[in-house]
C-alpha cells in the first residue's frame, strides 16, 4: 500500500496511542521536510532577484516589484490547479486507481498549459501598459525608467507562464503519490541554477553577457522552462509511478476545475486585499507601511516554508487514506498533522517573538520604523501559530477534495478582520496601528476556528468519497451522513 495510507500502522495490542502518534508524525515529517527545503530555496531565489536589482537602481527594484504583482497571477493559477491534481493523485494512489490518476495528471497538465497561453499574449501585447498603470501612467523621470525596466521584465516572465503552471501541477501530482523528494531535487537544482544565472546574466560574470534587468528575467524564465521540461520527462520515464493518458473522461476535468477554482480565487483575493490594507497602513504613516513588510518578512522567511510543508504532507496522507477506504484514518492523520505543526512552529514562533527586534534591526535602523516593525513581527509570531494550524487543516481538507471551506475562511478572515477591524478600530475609533497588530492575529484565529469546525464535521469525507466514486476510482461505499 502507498506510503501515505494508514494500513501500514501496526494494529497489535501492544501499540499505544502515543506510539501511533509518533509514527504518524515521522511520516508527516518524511513527506513535509523535502517541501520545506524546497520552499526555503525558492524564497531565497525570489530574494536574490530583488537584491541583484538593487545593485542597478531603486527604479530597477520597483520595476521587478511591480512586474511581480502580475507574475503572481500565473503562480496562483498553477497552485490552484496543482491542488486539484494533488487531491486526485493522492486519492487515486490510495485507491490503486492508476488509470484514473494518469487521466487526472494528464488533464491537469493540459489545463495548465492552455490557461498559461493568455498570459503569454498579455505579456507580448500589454506589458508596457500594465506597468504604466501601476506606475501612475507617468512618462517622465524615475517612473518612466520603472516602466521601461518593468515592461521588459514582465514580457520575458510572462513567456514562461505555461511552464510555471506545469511546474506546480507536475510537482503536486508527483507529491500526491507520496514522492516529495523528486520535486525537491528538481526544484532545488532549478532554483540554484536560477540564482547563479541571475547573478551571471545581470552582471556579465565570466563568458555570460551583461544583460542587467533583462538577465534577471531571462534567468527566471529559462529556469522555469527547464523545470517544466524536466518534470514532463520524469513523468514519462520508468522512474515515475505516474504516466500520461489520452484525455477521454470529462468528469475528471470537471472535478479538477471544481477543486481548483476556490484555491485560485483564494490566492487572488489575497492579492486584492493587499491594496486597501497597504493604503490603510500608509494613512498611519510611511514608516508603518514599511514596518508591516519587514515584520511580515520574518514569518514568510522562517515559518511559512514549514507551514507549507505540513500542508502538503497532510494533503497527501489524508487523500491516500481516504482513497484506501479509511475515513477514520484520514481524520486521525489530519488531526495529528495539525498537532505536529502547532507543536513545532509554535515553539519556533516563541523564539521569534523574543527575538523580534533583533530580526527587524537586520532590515532597518530607523528608530520609528524599528518600533512599528517589532510590533508587526511580534504580531506575526503570535499569528504564525494559527497560520500553522490553518495551513495544515486546509491541506487536510484539500486531501478530501474540500477547497471551498479554506476559501471562505480566507475571505472572511481577510476582509472582515484584517481589513474591517483595522479600518473600524484603527481609523474610525482612532486606535491606530495597534488595531493592525490585533487584526493580524484575529484574521488567522478566525480561519483556524472555522476550518476546525469544518474538519470535525467530516463533510469532506462525503465529498471526497463521492467524487472518487463518480470518476470510478472506488466502488460505491457507505460514507458518513452529513450533519
Amino acid at each position: 500500500m502507498a506510503d501515505g495510507t494508514v494500513e501500514d500502522e501496526p494494529s497489535d495490542g501492544g501499540t499505544t496511542d502515543e506510539r501511533r502518534l509518533v509514527r504518524v508524525w515521522r511520516r508527516v515529517l518524511g513527506l513535509s521536510a523535502p517541501v520545506m527545503a524546497e520552499q526555503v530555496l525558492r524564497t531565497l531565489m525570489r530574494t536574490t532577484d530583488l537584491v541583484v536589482a538593487g545593485f542597478f537602481s531603486p527604479a530597477a527594484v520597483a520595476a521587478v516589484g511591480l512586474a511581480d504583482i502580475y507574475a503572481r497571477l500565473p503562480l496562483r493559477i498553477g497552485l490552484g490547479v496543482g491542488d486539484g491534481a494533488i487531491a486526485l493523485s493522492s486519492q487515486d494512489t490510495g485507491a490503486d486507481a492508476t488509470a484514473n490518476r494518469d487521466q487526472a495528471v494528464t488533464q491537469a497538465l493540459l489545463i495548465g498549459i492552455l490557461v498559461g497561453l493568455p498570459f503569454v499574449v498579455f505579456g507580448l501585447l500589454f506589458n508596457e501598459f500594465a506597468i504604466a498603470v501601476l506606475g501612475g501612467l507617468a512618462e517622465e523621470g524615475a517612473i518612466a525608467e520603472v516602466v521601461e525596466y518593468g515592461s521588459v521584465y514582465l514580457l520575458i516572465i510572462m513567456l514562461s507562464a505555461p511552464a510555471v503552471h506545469v511546474n506546480f501541477i507536475a510537482a503536486r501530482s508527483i507529491q500526491g503519490t507520496g514522492d516529495t523528494r523528486t520535486p525537491m531535487y528538481v526544484n532545488g537544482v532549478v532554483n540554484a541554477l536560477n540564482i547563479v544565472a541571475t547573478v551571471g546574466l545581470a552582471f556579465g560574470v565570466g563568458p555570460l553577457p551583461e544583460l542587467g534587468i533583462v538577465g534577471i528575467a531571462a534567468a527566471t524564465a529559462v529556469a522555469d522552462t527547464l523545470g517544466a521540461l524536466t518534470f514532463l520527462a520524469f513523468i514519462r520515464s520508468p522512474l515515475s509511478e505516474l504516466g500520461y493518458a489520452r484525455p477521454r473522461r470529462l468528469v475528471v476535468a470537471r472535478q479538477l476545475l471544481i477543486i481548483s477554482w476556490p484555491r485560485v480565487a483564494e490566492g487572488l483575493s489575497e492579492m486584492v486585499a493587499e491594496f486597501p490594507f497597504n493604503a490603510i497602513l500608509l494613512a498611519f504613516g510611511t514608516e508603518v507601511n514599511a514596518a508591516y513588510h519587514i515584520g511580515r518578512r520574518m514569518y514568510q522567511q522562517v515559518a511559512s516554508p514549514l507551514a507549507r510543508g505540513y500542508a502538503v504532507g497532510a494533503n497527501v496522507l489524508v487523500g491516500q487514506s481516504l482513497g484506501a477506504g479509511d475515513p477514520d484514518g484520514a481524520y486521525y492523520l489530519g488531526a495529528a498533522s495539525t498537532a505536529l505543526s502547532l507543536l513545532t512552529i509554535g515553539g519556533l514562533c516563541a523564539a521569534l517573538f523574543v527575538l523580534a527586534e533583533r530580526f527587524v534591526l537586520v532590515f532597518t535602523r530607523d528608530p520609528t520604523t524599528v518600533g512599528y516593525a517589532t510590533g508587526f513581527a511580534e504580531a506575526y509570531a503570535i499569528a504564525a501559530v494559527f497560520i500553522a494550524a490553518y495551513a495544515t487543516l486546509a491541506g487536510s481538507l484539500r486531501g478530501g477534495s474540500e477547497t471551498l471551506a479554506p476559501f471562505v475562511a480566507r475571505i472572511v478572515g481577510t476582509f472582515v478582520f484584517l481589513l474591517g477591524f483595522t479600518y473600524v478600530v484603527g481609523v474610525l475609533l482612532g486606535y491606530g496601528v495597534v488595531a493592525a497588530y490585533v487584526a493580524v492575529v484575529l484574521d488567522f484565529a478566525f480561519r483556524v476556528c472555522y476550518l476546525a469546525v469544518v474538519f470535525y464535521r467530516r463533510r469532506w469525507v462525503v465529498r471526497g468519497t463521492t467524487m472518487m466514486h463518480e470518476r470510478g476510482s472506488v466502488e460505491e461505499v457507505d460514507v458518513p451522513t452529513e450533519d
